[in-house]
């Protein structure tokens, strides 16, 4: 889908000068629906318009610039957008009383499909930009502000927003780091192909500069993002095409990086470099997300998945081998369409089977635009349902046991922030599960020894070994 880039409506009344105006503070407020790509993005938007004068708000009634960065994943996400600006329409108009303007921008991939629409559809939106040119946002609060009218920009650019975004803002001790974006493997229930693009790498060098500067900032453990992350194959020295595994050890290189995470991943592009990177690769957490969609080799063919479970199961043999405490977590699609008792099956079997100690499963939604969309025997809803229930009990299952079988292991936690009581920490272990502990505020940010002594279903509640100097360093990661 492209677009005549920032183009002008004719039926909005126009905008104040004062917000672009560089010397005026002015609030933001954005929203994010959806994945990690959509949070480092909305990250990346307050970047971009910090030097406009704008300080983030934690909500939209004293906002002087609005931002929803939409997500399109999953059923009537749409809608859930026009509801949220019907409520944004009030609080634009409450304020319009007070002789305050307000701009109200929608961004991300609901914005890429449907940008038309919500112009037609929400006169309070004044500005409309796609996933790949949130960096021009300056130039389009400009164009709204001298000319009549909402502007709107869906273009995907010969050149990547990256080379023009500023330098990255550290905001914790834990960063998601975007490496590579789009997707080019057209999965029949995905719209990612049509509102992110086709695959681009970043560069090597650009990566790892901004790791640098995250690191500098105080992050600990940086998440590597990518629609396709480990099709990833950006430029290296002398223009030698680098992927994935090699990239993570570039990475693993910074001083002061002790935690390197990635997702999304595909089964497809799991290479023996990765694969090697995860045995050798101390950093490289014990946890990965690996996507399987369905157990069922049928429905994975009419997904346009390009992998069969004997593919998956290969892929995760190998991973363990290389790293034995490696554990996984995935996503699942009940109901897709032509999906019979038996493919639910062969789901249930393979969730079994692996162990996954997380998952995000979801009813087959169908998106406009997709091939599945327009697939014949799409399951009833009350059988998906049904089905989705079996297997969140499942899940649910698996997720208890792992965290039983955590209690009474020391496991490294990065404690990131405070918890609900005095004297409280929370933090992460290399499986993503939240612990709770007694620590000394001086310790947030660090990476420490934890002992667990209780498992929850959601959490762990652990007991901190030591505290000294000795002892921050990351321990136990395979024990």
């Amino acid at each position: 889908m492209r677009s005549d880039p920032i183009r002008g409506r004719s039926d909005r009344s126009s905008l104040n000068f004062r917000y672009w105006a560089p010397f005026l503070v002015k609030k933001l407020y954005i929203k994010t629906y959806g994945c990690q790509m959509n949070v480092y993005d909305s990250q990346r938007m307050a970047d971009v318009l910090t030097p406009l004068g704008y300080e983030a708000t934690d909500g939209p009634d004293d906002a002087d610039m609005m931002v929803l960065n939409t997500c399109h994943i999953r059923e009537k996400a749409a809608e859930k957008v026009y509801s949220e600006l019907g409520r944004i329409r009030a609080i634009k108009d409450s304020r319009a009383e007070d002789g305050k303007e307000t701009i109200v921008a929608v961004a991300g991939c609901v914005a890429q499909a449907e940008g038309e629409e919500i112009m037609r559809r929400a006169p309070c939106v004044d500005m409309v930009v796609g996933p790949q040119t949130y960096h021009r946002l300056p130039e389009l609060i400009a164009r709204a502000a001298r000319e009549t009218g909402g502007v709107m920009d869906l273009e995907f650019p010969v050149d990547p927003k990256f080379d023009y975004l500023p330098p990255v803002s550290a905001r914790g001790f834990s960063a998601f780091l975007s490496i590579q974006e789009g997707c080019d493997k057209f999965c029949t229930f995905c719209v990612v192909p049509y509102t992110r693009g086709a695959e681009y790498s970043r560069p090597v060098a650009d990566v790892v500069e901004e790791a640098a500067l995250l690191v500098a900032g105080g992050v600990r453990e940086i998440t590597l993002l990518g629609q396709n992350v480990n099709a990833y194959h950006g430029a290296g020295p002398a223009e030698k095409v680098v992927g994935l595994g090699t990239l993570i050890r570039k990475l693993d290189a910074i001083d002061g990086l002790s935690a390197i995470r990635y997702t999304t991943s595909h089964p497809a592009d799991v290479d023996e470099e990765l694969i090697r990177a995860h045995g050798e690769v101390e950093a490289l957490m014990p946890f990965l997300h690996l996507p399987v969609q369905s157990g069922s080799d049928r429905i994975l063919g009419a997904m346009n998945r390009h992998h069969n479970i004997d593919h998956y199961r290969d892929v995760i043999a190998r991973l363990k081998a290389a790293r034995p405490d490696l554990k996984f977590s995935t996503d699942l699609i009940v109901g897709f369409p032509g999906e019979t008792d038996a493919d639910f099956e062969a789901t249930m079997a393979l969730v079994k089977e692996i162990g996954f100690v997380q998952a995000f499963s979801f009813k087959y939604s169908a998106r406009p635009g997709t091939p599945g969309a327009v697939m014949p025997n799409h399951v009833p809803e009350g059988v998906k349902s049904e089905r989705l229930a079996a297997l969140q009990s499942t899940l649910l299952e698996i997720q208890v046991a792992f965290n039983d079988d955590c209690v009474g292991r020391t496991l490294p936690v990065l404690l990131d922030r405070a918890g609900r009581h005095p004297g409280q920490l929370v933090g992460r272990t290399p499986y993503m599960q939240p612990v709770h502990l007694d620590a000394p505020a001086v310790l947030m940010g660090e990476i420490v020894p934890v002992t667990i002594a209780a498992a929850h279903r959601n959490s762990l509640t652990g007991v901190l070994v030591d505290h000294s100097a000795e002892s921050l360093a990351v321990e136990g990661a395979r024990a």
